[in-house]
C-alpha cells in the first residue's frame, strides 16, 4: 500500500474510527466534527480503492481489508512513537547501562575505558570479553566491538581505527640470545604465542618478505589464550611475542619492550564498533564510540 506522507493524519482518523467504532466518537477525540472524520475516511478509501468499514446506523465495523490496513497502521504508529523517543533521548547528555562486547584482547584497553569513565560518569559500563560470535540482538547489547569485517545486515558498523602488530621482547633476552635479524632467525628463539580459545589455532605473526608470507612453523615456547601473560613473560626475558601495538605502547615508552623485525611486519588489523540497524545511535553508545576512535585507534 503506498500510501504517501500526508496520508498519515487520515490514517491516525482511521485507526480512531476503529477503537471508538464510531465517527462521531473519534471525532469527539480528535477535536474535529464527525464530517471532517467521514471525509478523512472517503479520502482515504479512494485513494485505496477499498472499503474499510461496514457501515450502520448505529456503529461501523472493519472489513478485511480494514483489518489488514488496521494491523500496518499499528506498526506504523509504533515506530513513530519508538523513532520520537529515540530522537528525544538523543538530545540528553549520556547517561545509563552500556553493556558492550569486546574481544578477548580488549582487556587491554582497561586503561582507555577507565578514562572514558571519568569522563563520563552518568554511564554505568556492563562489559563482556569474550572471543565468541556474540548475537548482538538477541543476547541484548548495545554495542559489540570487534577486530575484521562484519556482514550481518541488522547491524550498523562503524570503523574505530587501525592497529599494528610488533614482535617485542626483553633487553635482557636478545643479550643473552641475539636479535633476530630476519624472520628464519626466530627458529632458534622461544616464540610465545597466542592461541585462539575459540578455535585452537595460533595466531598468524605477519612477516612477510617481498608479499610472501613468511611466518609459519614458528617454534612455540609458550602458548596463551590472553595477551596479558605472554606480554608479562616477554617482559621477565622469557622470549619474544607478537601483540598489537598498543597493547605494549607503555613497555616500549619505559623500554621495558623493545621492537625487533620491523621490515617484515606487514598486516594491519582493525577495530569496528556494531549495533542493530533498527536502532539509532544513542547518545550513550555515540559517546564510547566517539571517545574510542579519538583516543584509542590511532596506528603509529
Amino acid at each position: 500500500m503506498d500510501i504517501a506522507m500526508d496520508s498519515l493524519g487520515a490514517l491516525n482518523v482511521f485507526v480512531r474510527v476503529t477503537e471508538t467504532r464510531s465517527f462521531t466518537a473519534a471525532a469527539g477525540r480528535l477535536g474535529v466534527s464527525p464530517s471532517a472524520v467521514g471525509k478523512a475516511i472517503a479520502r482515504l478509501e479512494a485513494q485505496l480503492g477499498t472499503r474499510l468499514f461496514h457501515r450502520s446506523t448505529r456503529s461501523v465495523a472493519l472489513t478485511a481489508e480494514g483489518g489488514l490496513l488496521l494491523d500496518r497502521c499499528r506498526r506504523i504508529f509504533a515506530e513513530i512513537d519508538a523513532l520520537t523517543g529515540e530522537l528525544s533521548a538523543s538530545r540528553e547528555a549520556p547517561r545509563g547501562r552500556l553493556r558492550v562486547s569486546f574481544p578477548l584482547v580488549g582487556m587491554l584497553l582497561m586503561p582507555t575505558l577507565s578514562a572514558f569513565m571519568r569522563a563520563y560518569p552518568e554511564i554505568e559500563l556492563d562489559l563482556d570479553f569474550t572471543d565468541r560470535i556474540v548475537d548482538v540482538i538477541e543476547e541484548g547489547f548495545d554495542a559489540v566491538v570487534r577486530t575484521g569485517e562484519v556482514s550481518d545486515s541488522r547491524l550498523m558498523t562503524r570503523s574505530l581505527g587501525s592497529f599494528e602488530h610488533r614482535v617485542v621482547g626483553a633487553p635482557s633476552y636478545f643479550e643473552r640470545h641475539g636479535t633476530p635479524q630476519a624472520p628464519e632467525d626466530l627458529a632458534s628463539h622461544a616464540c610465545l604465542q597466542h592461541r585462539y580459545p575459540s578455535t585452537g589455532k595460533l595466531e598468524r605473526w605477519p612477516l612477510y618478505r617481498d608479499e610472501v608470507f613468511v611466518g609459519d612453523g614458528l617454534p612455540t615456547a609458550v602458548t596463551a589464550s590472553t595477551l596479558e601473560p605472554l606480554i608479562y613473560l616477554a617482559e621477565q626475558g622469557q622470549g619474544v611475542t607478537c601483540v598489537p601495538l598498543f597493547s605494549v605502547r607503555a613497555q616500549l615508552a619505559s623500554g621495558a619492550l623493545v621492537c625487533v623485525l620491523e621490515p617484515f611486519l606487514k598486516s594491519t588489523g582493525m577495530f569496528r564498533v556494531v549495533w542493530p540497524s533498527n536502532r539509532l545511535l544513542t547518545p550513550k553508545v555515540r559517546a564510547l564510540v566517539d571517545f574510542l576512535a579519538s583516543e584509542l585507534m590511532i596506528a603509529d
